[in-house]
Parts: structure tokens; C-alpha cells; sequence
């Protein structure tokens, strides 16, 4: 069978993160490409991501004539759960076209696992529910033999006019039996070349885990639920090898939701990469709590690692009790101090909005900041997102409009304590306080950066004068009551990852 597989994200309809220019290869879509040749599918890749004209996915097909076109997204990059509105339109328009064309249809994502009526009427044959590489394979076996789909595992499709969804596939748990990317089918050099055009180096992007089997109440897990199943570190470090000879990254990002989760992990994985003398510089996502814990930040410094996020979400312990965040804000402060001794570069993720959170808290968070001082900020509003406990808890307040049109959107989607501006105010407010430390500690340091350190300084305060009398007015013009939400958990239960047999 001929498969064309690619994905809806084009990163070009998000101008946020196409400003950013920081493109990373499907994951998603380069396992699915892998399992469909160990099949022994010829498969053909469009890759959305730098692709700078949808209208391309048509020549795709045009010019590949596919049996089956496969729209598999990337369940590895957040951006996918968010399931943006403009996103969803390609999917649709994508899934037409390759109707046109003659091709059966076959999609993998979030969106498509919680709304599926909207794909199969565009169109779309059956969608993967969950994680779909096994389903997929045998899904493609029943489309090349004209078979029914209702004996196969974790799919929706549409029969006699009806939507029938078969039973959840179990998970793969062995993650070393599933064949490496198909890395050969990316462009290396577009992407290196349009990575160096807004920064100092290239980046390439790799997991070594699926899953987190934390209990964040507002975490979608569309695809691996609870379950958390880790690689072998020496089959990630015959990844990062192969990569470092035949694409030559910089640096990686490891896009796991918990980089080294497994006790031991990252000491073996910075074992195995000694061993073979390769070190490539990494950035990875990790919990304030298990960073702190043991050798965890000196095994991690010792693998490459060289930028760690952390998702602090809130100065306010409340704030974080109400998510069943299961961590301390006095841990964000200690990880944080504790990687940047050890010389990392230190990210935090913010999500202001929660119901709940108060002027006090927002204080509470703007303090933590000022104290911690992280290298970068993700800063965002409280997102519902089906499937969690937030959203079952706020549903009754969505309106017509339930997803951001862009990763730029910053839209209140419920009744939060205040409205969209003033978050869109806060956001940037956040970002200028944080400049104007950047600018004070180049200050501080001297050096050749004097002149640029002080313009800086200059328009960081010039943003702060203007943006702090906005924010006060919206903030006592648009404040509302709300009730916290109550958290599920006691925070010691929130702590504890979920058992692997639940």
C-alpha cells in the first residue's frame, strides 16, 4: 500500500510560534511512518510543520497518488492538545482533499478522539483513538484487504450512518520494540537553515517516555491516560548518535512531559553517554519535586543537560492545591536554585486564571518570579481541555467557542476571576518585569553589553509605567467572584504518581 502521512499543524498558521521560528520534526508522525515500512507500506511524508502553504498537502497527494492518507499529529508537542481552531480547519480541508484524490483517510489526535463526528463527516475513514501505531498498522492491513474495521482495537468509525467506537487498545509498554523515527525522511538541512536564520544554533527534538501518571487536574491525556512506560537509555543514546551523525544537532529537546522519571534513569542514561563519549547539549521538562531529590539535577547536568522547564504554574500553595498540582511552591524556588548552581538555564511555565485565584495570588506569583528569577517564562491562562476534571468542572460556562484560534489566543474561555484583557494585560506585564531583571543583571555583569543593557532597562520600564495603571484599572473594574475549585486529592495524594497496574 502507498500511505502519504503528515500532519494538520502547520506552524505557519501560528504566527506566535512561526515569529519564534523554533520548528521541530513530527515525532507523531515519523513513529507512525516507521511502523507503516516495517509493515512494508511505501510511505511518502509531508511535513506540515515547515511547510510554508497548506496548498502543498494537494500537491502531495497529487503528485504521490496514495492509497491512504494518514493525518497523524504530534501527541508529543502540547500545541496538539490545545486543538486550535485553525488547526482543526486543515485537518478538515486536508481530509477533503485527500477524499478528492481518491485516498481512504485515516487520522490520529486529541481533537479527533474527543470530537470525531466533524473528521469522519469531512470525510476521514476511521480515527485512532489513543496511542495508534498498532492500530494504525492493522487498520491499514484491513483497508488493504477490504475488510470491516469493528474487529480492530482503538478506533471510531462510521457504519450505517452511526458512530461506533471500538474498545481502548492496551498501551504498548515496551517501547524499545517500536522501530526509531523515521528520521531519514526529514529535511535536516531546511530545518537547520531556518532554525540559524533567527538563532545560534539547531535544534532536533526526541522522547524517552510516553506519559505521566501525575494527577494535574487540568493535563489533558487524550492518548496515555495515567500510564507512564520509559526507554531503555541505551536505545535513546543509539538515537541521539545516529542523530548526531547524520543531522548534527546543536541541541535537543527532549519532549517528554517528565524527563527521567524513573528512579535512576538519568544517572544511567549520563553513565551510558560517558561511555560513548557524546554529549549533546539538551533541554528537557521536569517536576520541581523529583528534581530536588537525590543526584537527580547533578545526573542531569552531567547527561547534557542544559535548560530544564518546570512547571510552576502559581506562587500561591491554594492556587496549586485547587490543580492537584502535588508540589510545593517552596520546591519550584529550591529546583530552581538548585539548577542554576549546577549552571542550567531555568524555564518556568505560569498559568494565570484559575478559578479561584485571587489579586493576592497573582501577587503571590509576581513575588515567587521576582525571587526565583528564571532564565525564561511560558506564561498562559487556565485551558479546559475535554477529558480532565477541570473541564467537567467548568463546562457549564463554555460557550460556542471551547479552543483558542492560535497558541497567541490567550482567551478566557470560562468565567474566570477576570476577563480576557486584563490576562492579555498580565501576560505582557509578567514578561516586561522580566526583562527588566535581564537587563539589571547585564548591567551587573558589564562587559560589552553596557549600552544595549541599558536601552533595554529603559524600554522594559517604559512598558512596566504603562502596563501597571492598565492592569490596576482592569482589575478593579472586571474582578469577579469566583468559588475555588475544590481539589479531588489531598496534596500528598496529589504527590503520588498513579500505579502503573491502575
Amino acid at each position: 500500500m502507498k500511505a502519504l502521512i503528515g500532519q494538520a499543524y502547520h506552524m505557519i498558521r501560528d504566527p506566535k510560534l512561526w515569529a519564534a521560528m523554533q520548528p521541530f520534526p513530527p515525532l507523531g508522525a515519523l513513529y507512525a511512518a516507521a511502523v507503516l515500512r516495517e509493515r512494508g507500506d511505501r510511505v511518502d511524508f509531508y511535513d506540515a510543520m515547515v511547510s510554508e502553504n497548506p496548498e502543498r498537502w494537494v500537491q502531495a497527494l497529487h503528485h504521490t497518488s496514495p492509497d491512504v492518507a494518514v493525518i497523524y499529529e504530534d501527541h508529543f508537542n502540547y500545541l496538539t492538545k490545545m486543538c486550535l481552531l485553525v488547526m482543526r480547519d486543515l485537518a478538515l480541508d486536508m481530509i477533503r482533499a485527500a477524499r478528492q484524490h481518491g485516498a481512504r483517510v485515516v487520522v490520529s489526535s486529541a481533537d479527533a478522539t474527543d470530537h470525531p463526528a466533524p473528521y469522519l463527516e469531512a470525510g476521514a475513514d476511521l480515527i485512532l483513538v489513543g496511542e495508534g501505531e498498532a492500530s494504525l498498522v492493522e487498520a491499514m492491513a484491513a483497508l488493504e484487504a477490504g475488510n470491516g474495521f469493528g474487529s480492530i482495537d482503538g478506533i471510531v468509525f462510521r457504519k450505517d450512518g452511526r458512530i461506533i467506537q471500538t474498545g481502548r487498545r492496551p498501551l504498548i509498554t515496551d517501547l524499545d520494540k517500536l522501530p526509531r523515527p523515521a528520521w531519514d525522511l526529514v529535511d535536516f538541512d531546511h530545518y537547520r537553515a531556518l532554525w540559524r536564520r533567527r538563532h545560534d544554533h539547531f535544534s532536533l527534538n526526541m522522547v524517552t517516555s510516553r506519559g505521566c501518571p501525575f494527577h494535574c487536574n487540568w493535563c489533558a491525556k487524550p492518548i496515555w491516560g495515567q500510564r507512564f512506560h520509559v526507554r531503555d537509555p541505551i536505545a535513546v543514546a543509539d538515537e541521539m548518535a545516529w542523530l548526531a551523525e547524520h543531522a548534527a544537532p546543536d541541541r535537543i529537546w527532549f519532549m517528554d512531559d517528565i524527563f527521567g522519571l524513573k528512579p535512576g534513569w538519568i544517572a544511567r542514561f549520563a553513565e551510558v553517554l560517558e561511555d560513548r563519549n557524546l554529549r549533546i547539549p539538551f533541554k528537557a521538562l521536569g517536576r520541581a519535586d523529583l528534581l530536588i531529590r537525590g543526584d537527580t539535577i547533578k545526573n542531569l547536568a552531567a547527561a547534557g543537560g542544559e535548560s530544564i522547564w518546570i512547571g510552576v504554574e502559581s506562587g500561591a500553595q491554594r492556587v496549586l492545591d485547587a490543580m492537584e498540582k502535588g508540589v510545593k511552591v517552596a520546591q519550584s524556588l529550591e529546583a530552581t536554585k538548585a539548577a542554576k548552581a549546577a549552571g542550567m538555564r531555568v524555564g518556568h511555565f505560569i498559568q494565570y486564571g484559575y478559578p479561584g485565584e485571587t489579586w493576592s495570588d497573582i501577587n503571590k506569583t509576581l513575588r515567587f518570579l521576582r525571587r526565583a528569577d528564571p532564565d525564561a517564562l511560558g506564561i498562559s491562562v487556565s485551558y479546559p481541555l475535554p477529558g480532565t476534571p477541570f473541564y467537567d468542572r467548568v463546562k457549564a460556562q463554555l460557550g460556542g467557542r471551547q479552543n483558542w484560534t492560535d497558541s497567541d489566543d490567550m482567551a478566557m474561555l470560562y468565567r474566570g476571576p477576570y476577563n480576557t484583557h486584563f490576562y492579555r494585560v498580565l501576560h505582557r506585564y509578567t514578561h516586561a518585569e522580566k526583562a527588566l531583571r535581564r537587563h539589571l543583571g547585564l548591567l551587573r555583569r558589564g562587559g560589552g553589553v553596557f549600552v544595549r543593557s541599558i536601552g533595554g532597562l529603559i524600554l522594559a520600564g517604559l512598558r512596566i509605567g504603562l502596563l501597571y495603571p492598565a492592569l490596576q484599572l482592569l482589575r478593579l473594574s472586571g474582578s469577579r467572584r469566583i468559588r475555588p475549585i475544590e481539589p479531588g486529592r489531598s496534596p500528598e495524594a496529589a504527590a503520588t504518581p498513579s500505579l502503573q497496574g491502575e
